[in-house]
């Protein structure tokens, strides 16, 4: 089975400002691929964290020495003009299929109600560019920005979670984020439910809002993955979690999640 991961970080200085990261002033494409190997995981999608202002070059440095292996969702700053320049030509940067915003910095908040992004959304769309949006606080936005575009691929980050939520809180958005499967061009990157568990592995007490949302999106449009370094349990046991402890998620369904979905979805070609 393909497994590819749909988003992890790489950085090379700084201490991740979210505490729940592992607090080490570096991880590379080396120790990364590392624990991959470990857990059966082939690929993944590098997400540039805002920690490190020079995680871009980073991401692509990895990309380039790895180009099987990684592959980039990264991001620009929407608010300055000249990065309107830079979406023509984004996806020939090394290993770059898209981008990705987590709207984690304060004067990030409004972009996506105060006009900021505005521009991005048909911009995009024109040159075949998918956005992943960690969006639970923009979920009505995400619905306009998706039935205005409807030639836009969009995703939202970690199943829509409530952030700061934790099991059922969690999930608290789920009627929302259910509601915008009726997109086809939104996407849902099941990623990081081992962090929104208090219980031990396997975390049987958010199963049935994992397939809630596994039932709306279906294979093609639910991608498995990590963000790796802010999880509470092993890369194996983010893999096992979904190929051996959600007994509904099996056979064609399983693989497309495991991997061939988000490939299809952003046109990564894996040899």
């Amino acid at each position: 089975m393909l497994i590819v991961d749909a988003q992890i970080h790489l950085w090379s200085q700084n201490l991740p400002t979210n505490q729940a990261h592992r607090q080490i002033p570096s991880w590379s494409a080396e120790e990364c691929l590392m624990e991959m190997d470990q857990a059966g995981v082939y690929a993944a999608l590098i997400h540039p964290p805002g920690w490190d202002p020079n995680s871009l070059v980073v991401a692509e440095s990895a990309a380039v020495r790895y180009p099987n292996r990684f592959a980039i969702l990264g991001a620009f700053p929407v608010d300055k003009p000249e990065s309107r320049d830079l979406v023509a030509g984004w996806k020939s940067r090394p290993g770059m299929l898209g981008l990705r915003y987590a709207f984690t910095q304060p004067h990030q908040a409004n972009w996506m109600t105060d006009g900021t992004m505005d521009w991005l959304w048909p911009a995009c769309e024109k040159a075949g560019i998918p956005i992943a949006l960690m969006a639970s606080n923009y979920l009505p936005q995400v619905a306009q920005i998706a039935e205005r575009h409807p030639g836009l691929k969009l995703i939202i980050d970690h199943l829509g979670r409530a952030r700061g939520g934790r099991d059922d809180a969690a999930f608290a958005n789920n009627p929302q984020v259910c509601a915008l499967a009726k997109f086809p061009n939104v996407a849902l990157k099941a990623t990081g439910a081992a962090g929104e568990s208090t219980q031990p592995y396997p975390f049987t007490n958010i199963h049935q809002y994992l397939r809630q949302l596994y039932d709306a999106f279906g294979p093609k449009r639910y991608f498995w993955g990590t963000d790796i370094t802010r999880m509470p349990v092993t890369w194996k046991q983010c893999v096992t979690l979904f190929t051996e402890e959600l007994p509904w998620l099996k056979g064609e369904d399983l693989e497309l999640v495991m991997g061939r979905a988000v490939c299809d979805w952003l046109g990564w070609q894996l040899s």
